[in-house]
């Protein structure tokens, strides 16, 4: 990838031009240092415009229809004017390092609307990378003037606790349907979620829904109070037919309003922060040590303890500082 001037990719993103932003993005998601460096120089750059927009992890079961919601919710936020970045965490093969990257082709008339962005990205078989890169693309939307920004996760448990740690709201999708409603539900999940919607309503029928519903907020009852103050709303519709949608909305409207009166909202956007900073501190002495060990055979017998001979190699570097 050519690295590009920095001044001109900034003020392609600042002015709304989409792929400025896809290219901002591409480099931040790159591993070589030398795009690492320019990424980071060019996110310095915009901090200032950065942290207005509301940002909102959906997450939910295998089938419980996260594409078509996203993109009939989205549509509800462009009609009321409101500019709407997504970004869909794709699972990628750790062997091939390929990616589906299908959420263009699964939200097709979200894709083609002026008001709305889709920016798949691949985890690249390493699930630590979603916070990183994701908080990156985070503030490069944000920059680009986006007001909301809805992270769709993979679903497989990790990445929802990673993802939870960059976004204001947790938003948990779950069927009527299945056996046992809580069947593969985790227990982590519920406690992160802030709003419940049961989808589908149409398919499984209503009466269905509300034993859902019910059987969900006995569940929460023992869950530990969240430290934003929030009380945990379940809500039921249907993504396909764009039912309950406005009252999710509402939910959420009233969720900001809750954490921006308490404090909690600047008090976890600065958490986040520290976060990111451990994180990045822990990411370039990882790189540091590895590159330093590329050409260095760590072989060893079969009855050696690989943290052992580890351990040897941490003392080595030590004394050689």
């Amino acid at each position: 990838m050519k690295v590009e001037d920095i001044q001109l990719l900034k003020k392609g993103v600042i002015g709304g031009d989409r792929a400025a932003l896809s290219r901002a993005i591409t480099l931040a998601e790159s591993t070589l240092p030398e795009h690492q460096n320019k990424a980071h120089d060019l996110i310095q750059e915009i901090m200032p415009l950065t942290g207005n927009a509301k940002r909102i992890a959906i997450t939910g079961v295998p089938g419980v229809g996260k594409s078509t919601f996203i993109e009939s919710f989205g549509k509800l936020l462009t009609d009321n004017q409101f500019k709407v970045a997504v970004l869909a965490i794709d699972p990628s093969s750790s062997l091939s390092g390929g990616s589906i990257l299908g959420d263009k082709t699964r939200m097709e008339d979200l894709a083609r609307n002026p008001h709305a962005y889709i920016r798949p990205s691949a985890t690249g078989g390493h699930l630590g990378g979603i916070a990183s890169r994701t908080y990156e693309a985070i503030l490069l939307c944000e920059a680009a003037g986006f007001d909301v920004i809805l992270i769709e996760t993979v679903g497989v448990g990790q990445s929802e606790t990673l993802v939870n740690d960059i976004t204001d709201l947790f938003l948990f999708l779950q069927i009527p349907g299945g056996g046992d409603d809580l069947q593969g539900i985790k227990r982590g999940i519920m406690e992160m979620a802030d709003i419940i919607f049961v989808n589908k309503v149409d398919d499984f029928g209503v009466e269905k829904a509300k034993d859902v519903k019910v059987t969900l907020a006995r569940a929460m009852q023992f869950l530990p109070q969240k430290d934003s103050g929030w009380k945990r709303k379940i809500l039921m519709g249907s993504g396909l037919k764009s039912k309950g949608l406005a009252e999710v909305w509402e939910a959420i409207e009233d969720y900001y309003k809750t954490i921006e009166m308490n404090g909690f909202f600047l008090t976890q956007r600065k958490s986040q922060a520290s976060i990111r900073v451990r994180e990045y501190i822990k990411e370039q002495i990882v790189h540091e040590a590895m590159d330093k060990l590329k050409n260095e055979d760590l072989k060893t017998s079969l009855d050696a303890s690989p943290f052992k001979v580890a351990k040897e190699w941490i003392e080595k570097f030590r004394i050689n500082q």
